[in-house]
């Protein structure tokens, strides 16, 4: 068996474990003592070197029967799910708070909310861990609530998962398809934009659409980031990034995060595991050919998606390093890509 490294550390753009908590599919204290289910808890971090990341607070739309399957086939365009209401997610993503604070209160995160914390806790015995919300159904039109846990943590928001909220519209699972898929973000999104900018929290625009990413480049003052996305030019899939918004993330000195989920890596647009990490090496030169080295980095979507069977969980990071170092990349570029361009980015985006 092949020896994988674990360094450099990895510090990810995104994972829904905390959905697994609210869920009831796991308990805090499993994510502590480890598990054998899922991609993320603490013993398996430790093996595959995951330092940390965005632990996403996401509140879930029930599936329409046989949706996932449809990924499976050559082309396919689910349904987007409807609005939610704002009582129930607000429940939700309360939910997600306290597993999140449960999580650093028994030691398994340390949550963090500024950049100073994050590299000291990303080389520290637990994972660090920045509070991120995807899809900001929860947030009240007044942004009362945005204040509220930006002071519990939160430092980053997605205003859309794939469903429309009162902010702006999402992207559908569709392949092929471009992200161009509606209007930009109303004008109760402007206001949650300007908000977001003032306090310092890190606007994320995976899964918003051209629409809205455009109108997000025209009022916001910091970097456009990311978290989770892929380029649209090797795998034409909605939910990826195009070439012209890439520009405009170099342009704004932002970032992005590569998404590990198989439909948005395979040219195909198949969820399926059964595939190398070759496609994986494909988005991340399209993407530093655009965006540069200093700005590309990864975003997992671990115990969200289906990941390459390379991969696995994050007990298999080590062979991502390996991919990267078999395709040449050196150890300058590979900490850049692994944690340190995710530190410069937050550095330019969260107020001190």
């Amino acid at each position: 068996m092949t020896a994988h490294p674990i360094t450099p550390p990895i510090f990810d753009g995104h994972n829904d474990l905390l959905l697994r908590i609210v869920t009831g599919s796991i308990r805090p204290e499993d994510v502590h003592a480890g598990m054998d289910s899922g991609h993320i808890d603490l013993p398996r971090a430790k093996i595959g070197g995951l330092a940390g990341g965005f632990f996403a607070i996401f509140v879930p739309s029930p599936l329409a029967p046989g949706d996932m399957e449809q990924m499976a086939d050559p082309s396919y365009d689910l349904a987007l799910p409807p609005m939610l209401d704002q009582p129930g997610a607000l429940d939700v993503v309360l939910r997600g708070a306290e597993a999140l604070e449960t999580l650093a209160a028994q030691g398994t995160v340390t949550i963090c909310r500024s950049v100073p914390e994050l590299e000291r806790a990303i080389h520290g015995p637990s994972m660090a861990a920045i509070m991120h919300i995807e899809g900001a159904e929860a947030i009240d039109r007044d942004l009362e609530l945005l204040g509220e846990l930006y002071t519990r943590g939160l430092r980053s928001v997605g205003p859309v998962w794939s469903r429309p909220t009162i902010w702006a519209h999402g992207v559908p699972f569709r392949f092929p398809g471009t992200p161009d898929t509606g209007p930009g973000l109303t004008e109760d999104g402007k206001r949650l934009i300007a908000e977001c900018n003032r306090l310092g929290i890190m606007v994320d625009l995976s899964h918003l659409n051209e629409a809205g990413f455009n109108d997000v480049a025209a009022i916001s003052d910091a970097p456009l980031v990311a978290t989770h996305s892929n380029a649209w030019e090797v795998t034409k899939h909605a939910r990826n990034l195009t070439d012209r918004q890439l520009h405009m993330i170099a342009d704004s000195d932002g970032m992005v995060g590569i998404n590990f989920a198989s439909a948005f890596l395979r040219e195909d647009g198949r969820m399926g595991a059964d595939m190398t990490l070759e496609p994986m090496m494909r988005h991340l030169d399209h993407l530093v050919g655009i965006l540069g080295e200093d700005r590309v980095g990864f975003g997992s979507d671990f115990d969200g998606a289906v990941v390459p069977e390379g991969i696995g969980d994050v007990a298999g990071l080590g062979a991502l390093r390996s991919a990267m170092a078999d395709h040449g990349i050196g150890t300058e570029m590979m900490e850049k890509l692994c944690w340190r361009n995710w530190m410069r980015v937050l550095d330019k985006t969260w107020k001190p």
